[in-house]
Protein backbone atom coordinates (compact mmCIF):
# COMPACT_ATOMS: atom_id res chain seq x y z
CA UNK A 1 0.00 0.00 0.00
CA UNK A 2 1.48 3.37 -1.02
CA UNK A 3 1.90 6.18 1.49
CA UNK A 4 -1.01 8.08 -0.05
CA UNK A 5 -3.23 4.99 -0.05
CA UNK A 6 -2.27 4.21 3.54
CA UNK A 7 -3.16 7.75 4.62
CA UNK A 8 -6.52 7.51 2.81
CA UNK A 9 -7.18 4.14 4.46
CA UNK A 10 -6.39 5.59 7.89
CA UNK A 11 -8.67 8.60 7.39
CA UNK A 12 -11.56 6.40 6.29
CA UNK A 13 -10.98 3.98 9.15
CA UNK A 14 -10.87 6.74 11.75
CA UNK A 15 -13.98 8.43 10.35
CA UNK A 16 -16.07 5.24 10.46
CA UNK A 17 -14.73 4.29 13.88
CA UNK A 18 -15.66 7.72 15.22
CA UNK A 19 -19.17 7.47 13.78
CA UNK A 20 -19.64 4.17 15.57
CA UNK A 21 -18.20 5.41 18.87
CA UNK A 22 -20.23 8.65 18.83
CA UNK A 23 -23.38 6.69 17.94
CA UNK A 24 -23.81 8.44 14.61
CA UNK A 25 -23.97 4.84 13.47
CA UNK A 26 -25.68 3.16 16.46
CA UNK A 27 -25.76 -0.60 17.08
CA UNK A 28 -27.69 -2.40 14.38
CA UNK A 29 -26.89 0.16 11.68
CA UNK A 30 -26.19 -1.41 8.29
CA UNK A 31 -23.09 0.06 6.66
CA UNK A 32 -23.72 0.08 2.93
CA UNK A 33 -20.54 -0.36 0.92
CA UNK A 34 -22.15 1.33 -2.07
CA UNK A 35 -23.28 4.37 -0.07
CA UNK A 36 -19.97 4.75 1.76
CA UNK A 37 -17.93 4.36 -1.41
CA UNK A 38 -19.99 7.13 -3.03
CA UNK A 39 -19.75 9.36 0.05
CA UNK A 40 -15.97 9.08 0.37
CA UNK A 41 -15.25 8.95 -3.35
CA UNK A 42 -13.40 5.66 -3.15
CA UNK A 43 -13.64 2.20 -4.62
CA UNK A 44 -15.01 -0.68 -2.61
CA UNK A 45 -11.61 -2.37 -2.28
CA UNK A 46 -10.11 -0.01 0.36
CA UNK A 47 -13.53 0.30 1.99
CA UNK A 48 -13.73 -3.46 2.42
CA UNK A 49 -10.29 -3.45 4.03
CA UNK A 50 -11.51 -0.80 6.48
CA UNK A 51 -14.66 -2.78 7.29
CA UNK A 52 -12.57 -5.92 7.76
CA UNK A 53 -10.39 -4.09 10.28
CA UNK A 54 -13.44 -2.76 12.14
CA UNK A 55 -14.85 -6.29 12.23
CA UNK A 56 -11.58 -7.64 13.60
CA UNK A 57 -11.84 -5.03 16.37
CA UNK A 58 -15.41 -6.06 17.22
CA UNK A 59 -17.10 -2.84 16.09
CA UNK A 60 -18.99 -4.37 13.16
CA UNK A 61 -19.96 -7.83 11.99
CA UNK A 62 -20.61 -9.22 8.53
CA UNK A 63 -23.78 -11.28 8.12
CA UNK A 64 -24.40 -13.38 5.03
CA UNK A 65 -27.33 -12.02 3.07
CA UNK A 66 -27.60 -8.95 5.29
CA UNK A 67 -24.36 -7.01 5.04
CA UNK A 68 -22.13 -5.26 7.56
CA UNK A 69 -23.85 -4.27 10.81
CA UNK A 70 -22.61 -2.18 13.74
CA UNK A 71 -22.35 -4.36 16.84
CA UNK A 72 -23.45 -3.60 20.38
CA UNK A 73 -21.37 -3.79 23.57
CA UNK A 74 -21.81 -7.01 25.51
CA UNK A 75 -22.05 -6.36 29.31
CA UNK A 76 -19.79 -9.27 30.24
CA UNK A 77 -17.26 -8.29 27.60
CA UNK A 78 -17.36 -4.75 28.99
CA UNK A 79 -16.24 -5.99 32.41
CA UNK A 80 -13.39 -7.97 30.91
CA UNK A 81 -12.22 -5.10 28.71
CA UNK A 82 -12.29 -2.59 31.56
CA UNK A 83 -10.36 -4.99 33.80
CA UNK A 84 -7.62 -5.26 31.18
CA UNK A 85 -7.67 -1.51 30.47
CA UNK A 86 -6.98 -0.93 34.16
CA UNK A 87 -3.78 -2.91 33.99
CA UNK A 88 -2.64 -1.37 30.71
CA UNK A 89 -3.28 2.15 32.00
CA UNK A 90 -0.82 1.59 34.84
CA UNK A 91 1.79 0.16 32.48
CA UNK A 92 1.82 3.38 30.44
CA UNK A 93 3.93 4.96 33.16
CA UNK A 94 6.32 2.01 33.35
CA UNK A 95 6.91 0.82 29.78
CA UNK A 96 8.95 3.37 27.82
CA UNK A 97 7.52 6.54 29.40
CA UNK A 98 8.42 9.58 27.32
CA UNK A 99 9.88 12.80 28.72
CA UNK A 100 7.34 15.45 29.68
CA UNK A 101 7.89 18.45 27.42
CA UNK A 102 6.53 21.99 27.35
CA UNK A 103 4.33 20.87 24.47
CA UNK A 104 2.94 18.04 26.60
CA UNK A 105 2.05 20.46 29.40
CA UNK A 106 0.57 22.92 26.91
CA UNK A 107 -1.63 20.21 25.40
CA UNK A 108 -2.86 19.29 28.86
CA UNK A 109 -3.70 22.92 29.65
CA UNK A 110 -5.82 22.98 26.50
CA UNK A 111 -7.69 19.90 27.69
CA UNK A 112 -8.27 21.52 31.09
CA UNK A 113 -9.76 24.67 29.53
CA UNK A 114 -12.05 22.63 27.30
CA UNK A 115 -13.10 20.35 30.16
CA UNK A 116 -13.88 23.30 32.44
CA UNK A 117 -16.01 24.83 29.68
CA UNK A 118 -17.75 21.49 29.22
CA UNK A 119 -18.46 21.35 32.96
CA UNK A 120 -20.21 24.72 32.67
CA UNK A 121 -22.17 23.59 29.62
CA UNK A 122 -22.49 19.78 29.77
CA UNK A 123 -22.99 18.04 26.44
CA UNK A 124 -23.11 14.24 26.01
CA UNK A 125 -21.47 14.36 22.59
CA UNK A 126 -18.94 16.97 23.71
CA UNK A 127 -18.06 14.82 26.72
CA UNK A 128 -17.61 11.70 24.58
CA UNK A 129 -15.47 13.48 21.98
CA UNK A 130 -13.25 15.17 24.57
CA UNK A 131 -12.70 11.84 26.30
CA UNK A 132 -11.68 10.25 23.02
CA UNK A 133 -9.15 13.00 22.35
CA UNK A 134 -7.80 12.85 25.90
CA UNK A 135 -7.37 9.12 25.57
CA UNK A 136 -5.10 9.75 22.59
CA UNK A 137 -3.16 12.28 24.66
CA UNK A 138 -2.63 9.66 27.35
CA UNK A 139 -1.22 7.23 24.79
CA UNK A 140 1.28 9.87 23.70
CA UNK A 141 2.98 9.60 27.09
CA UNK A 142 4.39 6.14 26.33
CA UNK A 143 6.76 5.13 23.57
CA UNK A 144 5.76 1.47 23.75
CA UNK A 145 4.04 0.81 20.44
CA UNK A 146 2.55 -2.54 21.43
CA UNK A 147 1.02 -1.01 24.55
CA UNK A 148 -0.45 1.86 22.56
CA UNK A 149 -1.98 -0.48 19.97
CA UNK A 150 -3.50 -2.82 22.58
CA UNK A 151 -4.86 0.07 24.65
CA UNK A 152 -6.39 1.76 21.60
CA UNK A 153 -8.06 -1.43 20.43
CA UNK A 154 -9.66 -2.04 23.84
CA UNK A 155 -10.69 1.57 24.34
CA UNK A 156 -12.62 1.85 21.09
CA UNK A 157 -14.19 -1.55 21.56
CA UNK A 158 -16.27 -0.16 24.43
CA UNK A 159 -16.07 3.64 23.98
CA UNK A 160 -19.74 3.80 22.95
CA UNK A 161 -20.92 2.73 26.37
CA UNK A 162 -20.61 6.26 27.77
CA UNK A 163 -23.00 7.86 25.30
CA UNK A 164 -25.38 4.95 25.79
CA UNK A 165 -25.22 5.30 29.58
CA UNK A 166 -25.25 9.09 29.98
CA UNK A 167 -29.08 9.35 30.07
CA UNK A 168 -28.96 7.30 33.28
CA UNK A 169 -26.04 9.23 34.80
CA UNK A 170 -25.36 12.71 36.20
CA UNK A 171 -23.54 14.28 33.26
CA UNK A 172 -22.59 17.42 35.17
CA UNK A 173 -20.99 15.31 37.89
CA UNK A 174 -19.13 13.23 35.28
CA UNK A 175 -17.73 16.42 33.74
CA UNK A 176 -16.58 17.67 37.15
CA UNK A 177 -14.89 14.35 37.84
CA UNK A 178 -13.10 14.61 34.50
CA UNK A 179 -11.89 18.12 35.37
CA UNK A 180 -10.59 16.79 38.69
CA UNK A 181 -8.64 14.06 36.90
CA UNK A 182 -7.04 16.62 34.58
CA UNK A 183 -6.00 18.82 37.49
CA UNK A 184 -4.43 15.86 39.25
CA UNK A 185 -2.62 14.94 36.05
CA UNK A 186 -1.36 18.52 35.70
CA UNK A 187 0.31 18.23 39.12
CA UNK A 188 1.93 14.92 38.14
CA UNK A 189 3.23 16.17 34.79
CA UNK A 190 4.46 19.43 36.30
CA UNK A 191 6.81 17.21 38.29
CA UNK A 192 7.68 15.20 35.16
CA UNK A 193 6.15 12.10 36.73
CA UNK A 194 4.53 10.07 33.95
CA UNK A 195 4.08 7.07 36.23
CA UNK A 196 1.96 9.14 38.62
CA UNK A 197 -0.09 10.43 35.69
CA UNK A 198 -0.67 6.85 34.53
CA UNK A 199 -1.81 5.79 38.00
CA UNK A 200 -4.23 8.72 38.11
CA UNK A 201 -5.69 7.53 34.80
CA UNK A 202 -5.93 4.00 36.16
CA UNK A 203 -7.77 5.18 39.28
CA UNK A 204 -10.31 7.14 37.26
CA UNK A 205 -10.95 4.22 34.91
CA UNK A 206 -11.65 2.11 37.98
CA UNK A 207 -14.07 4.70 39.39
CA UNK A 208 -15.76 5.08 36.02
CA UNK A 209 -16.32 1.35 35.86
CA UNK A 210 -17.85 1.38 39.34
CA UNK A 211 -20.23 4.20 38.38
CA UNK A 212 -21.24 2.45 35.17
CA UNK A 213 -22.27 -0.67 37.08
CA UNK A 214 -23.82 1.15 40.04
Amino acid sequence: MTTEAAARFQRLYQELRERICLLDAPPGTRLSEEALAAEFGTSRTPLRRVLARLEDEGLVESRHGVGTLVTDVDPEELREVYALRLELAGLAGVLSPLPVTDETRSDLESFILRAEDLARHPSPRGFARLNMEYFAFGLSLTGNRALREASERLYFRTARIWLQSIPRMDLAAECETFVEELHQTRTALAAGDVQAAALIRRAHISMSMARLYA
